[in-house]
């Protein structure tokens, strides 16, 4: 079917509210559709990302490469270490490597897991969508469906028509709050501290190691890596408990700027080369950490709108994947789109088949994204009852702990491509019944 030969009625228009990773991917994504048109509604005046470094694992990279996206995720842009270790764990006191996370199945360089300035990660995938898809200064404030569609309301007083409308508006989604008002964000009780600088800081440290590394002790933790275009950042924190009136931090606000002599105080007994690095850091901002008190019950609302990213499972960044799962986020709802709306079509689908799509990507992603939330709320409860009972964690236990290593190559090398067909053959054996879809 030529494109051009079906009129604009029955092309696909799709509102993307977000212009965050998440966003960028799927409109990416979805121009390879040409009877999809996207635009992006971003609240930010400007279009950037704040925010420090940002990690992609072997999945995250591997569904940029299929969109043709090699120049976001080469050597430049990013940094790959030395070896095929996604995670060197370290001893906070002797500095020596206690464990490491080894990639099970990656063979392409490219694939390696890469650590990134979110900034130049955003600003990569912004130059492949194009500048009058991407509207700013855009809150979203309501959204109104009918069996036509969904508008959009924004703070400004604008509205937005759309055929489908998808939440990416990342962790305090006003999408996703405007459908479950009841929703609330949990904080883990944990403040990271982080900073990006010149790599040029650090060159006078001694044995500072030349791969990513992750300093494990009994009561926080200290990362530090390069990253592409010669930057470096280091991440630290506190954990204290979070229900605790009187705790640390509890006030704090994302990316506010924090006291480097906190971060030196935090870690001021640790081995030399951590103390070295606290002392380069020019600058740090405090990230309190967040993540859905529970997982909502559906990410698909109506016939016309569903979340990808954190509007949809936000999980507090643990184990460094939140990135890849939203770019696994948006290719997966565009290969649910297409199932329903092929190329060769000459209509749009109906909302029944919308819904069949919207239905099939959630099946694809939800599991997936609640396997990871049960682990990081798990994770969080034993580091609050720890802190509540007063028990330090001994050096052996320390070094078993690593030892083990983190087990999360089900997460980072995840086939998204595998997972949608999987969902889809079930679909196509149940006659796409929704009833007969798995319960998640």
């Amino acid at each position: 079917m030529n494109a051009r030969a079906v009129p604009e009625s029955e092309k696909l228009n799709i509102a993307i509210l977000g212009g965050g990773i998440a966003g960028l991917s799927l409109a990416i994504a979805l121009a390879n559709h040409p009877l999809i048109n996207t635009t992006i509604y971003e609240k930010a005046l400007e279009l950037k990302e704040i925010g420090a470094s940002i990690a992609l694992g072997p999945n995250g990279l591997r569904t940029l490469e299929r969109l043709g996206l090699s120049d976001v995720i080469d050597d430049e842009n990013g940094f790959r270490g030395t070896g095929s270790a996604g995670m060197v764990y370290r001893h906070w006191k002797t500095n020596e490597v206690i464990g490491t996370d080894v990639h099970a199945d990656v063979k392409e360089w490219l694939h390696q897991t890469t650590r990134f300035h979110r900034g130049h990660l955003h600003g990569k995938l912004v130059e492949h969508v194009p500048r009058d898809g991407i509207k700013l200064g855009k809150n979203v404030v309501g959204i109104v469906m009918d069996e036509k569609g969904v508008t959009v309301n924004f703070k400004d007083g604008s509205k937005a028509w759309a055929d489908i409308a998808i939440g990416a508006d990342g962790l305090r989604s006003g999408v996703r709050q405007a459908l479950v008002p009841k929703f609330k964000l949990k904080w883990s009780g944990l403040t990271a501290f982080r900073s990006v600088f010149d790599e040029s800081l650090v060159e006078s440290i001694s044995d500072l190691p030349e791969d990513s590394a992750h300093w494990w002790g009994p009561d926080t933790t200290f990362f530090s890596s390069r990253l592409g275009r010669n930057m470096y950042t280091v991440v630290g924190g506190v954990t204290v408990d979070p229900d605790d009136q009187d705790s640390r931090f509890k006030d704090v606000s994302w990316d506010d700027e924090g006291d480097v002599e906190v971060l030196k105080e935090v870690y001021k007994d640790w081995n030399p080369v951590v103390k070295a690095l606290t002392k380069v850091i020019p600058l740090i901002r405090y990230h309190p950490n967040f993540s859905c008190s529970e997982p909502l019950d559906t990410w698909v609302f109506g016939d016309r709108i569903t979340l990808i990213g954190d509007a949809a499972h936000a999980h507090g960044g643990a184990f460094a994947t939140g990135g890849s799962l939203a770019i696994d986020d948006a290719y997966a709802l565009y290969l649910s789109l297409k199932s329903v709306f092929p190329l060769s079509t000459a209509r749009k689908p109906p909302a029944q088949e919308i819904r069949k799509a919207l239905k099939l990507y959630e099946t694809t992603r939800k599991p997936h994204a609640e396997r990871l939330l049960k682990a990081v709320h798990a994770g969080n409860t034993a580091k609050i009852d720890k802190i509540r009972n007063e028990i330090i964690e001994t050096d052996e236990q320390l070094r078993d702990r690593a030892a083990r290593g983190s087990n999360t190559s089900w997460l980072h090398e995840h086939d998204v491509v595998k997972a949608f067909d999987d969902a889809l053959r079930f679909s196509q054996n149940n006659d796409g019944k929704e009833e007969a879809f798995p319960r998640l």
